[in-house]
């Protein structure tokens, strides 16, 4: 059976996520710190904290256990929060920047290269801060990375099959909103289901159509 991995998941975008792939017949894999279920049936669950190599790898060992070399890996955990350029501390950014981009780059690193030798599968992002903004210097610091690491994840694994893509959200996530969850989901899938010759490597939600 096909399945999704979602890292970093939440009651926003990542219930969402795992949502949208469960309604077409994915098995679901969940790892976050709580180890919740987020109230749906069926999914398999992981503790762990995205910061921490260790705990990572291990959920993500156990995962692909269990589902095998996943169709599609969705990385989602992010640290957000407001911090200045006067306030600047080294332990605040090298806190964020393990979950924001080194946590990013431990699961493609575990997953991604297996999905190369298999000839295909999807790892996608959630990106964030279209413009950096300095009253968020570690996400915007953060999500830039995340940036730079889809691009490089493309340029190595794309020949082999392995789309990588981010979601760019421009706006606060909040249901009933321009930025409600579901809607944002809607990327990840046409995402995982486009062919080759229309990948897309960013999708940004402005929270506008058209």
């Amino acid at each position: 059976m096909p399945g999704a991995v979602i890292v970093g998941s939440g009651p926003g975008i990542g219930r969402s996520v795992a949502r949208r792939f469960a309604k077409e017949g994915l098995a679901v894999g969940l790892v976050s710190r709580s180890g919740s279920s987020l109230g749906l049936d069926g999914v398999l669950t992981y503790r762990a904290d995205c910061g921490d190599e260790g705990e990572l790898r291990a959920a993500l060992d156990a995962a692909t256990g269990a589902l095998g070399t996943p169709d599609v890996v969705v990385y989602n955990a992010a640290i957000i929060r407001p911090d200045t350029l006067a306030e600047a501390n080294a332990r605040v950014q090298l806190d964020a920047w393990a979950v924001n981009v080194v946590g990013a780059l431990i699961t493609a690193a575990h997953v991604v290269p297996a999905m190369a030798r298999r000839g295909g599968g999807t790892f996608i992002v959630t990106g964030g801060m279209p413009e950096p903004k300095p009253a968020y210097v570690s996400l915007s610091l953060g999500k830039a990375g995340l940036r730079t690491l889809v691009a490089m994840l493309d340029e190595e694994y794309g020949a082999s099959g392995v789309h990588v893509a981010g979601v760019t959200v421009a706006g606060a996530v909040a249901p009933g909103t321009a930025f409600d969850p579901d809607d944002i989901a809607e990327h990840y899938w046409r995402l995982h289901t486009q062919p080759p010759e229309a990948w897309k490597r960013e999708v940004v939600h402005t929270g506008t159509r058209g």
